[in-house]
């Protein structure tokens, strides 16, 4: 009995951590994410200040966001019209999570010497 309880949390776990990466997962996500913990931004802030990503992508990755309701969209209706983003209270929970995923990283390549990719 103890074997298969110990079977369901460990899929219950995988399924969790699945989960994650599917939130956090890809190129884009946890850079945006950490811009926004600054505060608010309109979309042409975040363009320039992460660095590589094109228009198109940060669109996606910033609708992906939205429907997790990671984040939220502000329109204003100006010319040309303004929109701002900026983190919802289930996206601020997220600061925590990343802030000991970076602490570990740290630490692993100080340990091992590894630097990822560059």
């Amino acid at each position: 009995m103890l074997k298969q309880e110990t079977m369901e949390n460990c899929e219950k776990n995988v399924e969790s951590l699945k989960f994650i990466l599917q939130v956090l997962g890809g190129k884009w996500k946890i850079p945006i994410l950490t811009k926004l913990y600054d505060g608010k931004k309109r979309f042409k802030e975040l363009e320039r200040e992460v660095t590589g990503i094109s228009p198109k992508m940060l669109i996606k990755e910033l609708k992906d966001l939205e429907a997790l309701s990671i984040l939220s969209r502000t329109t204003f209706n100006t010319v040309p019209i303004t929109v701002e983003y900026c983190l919802t209270e289930e996206g601020l929970t997220l600061k925590p999570v990343l802030d000991q995923m970076m602490q570990w990283s740290e630490n692993f390549k100080r340990l091992t010497g590894k630097q990822g990719r560059q």
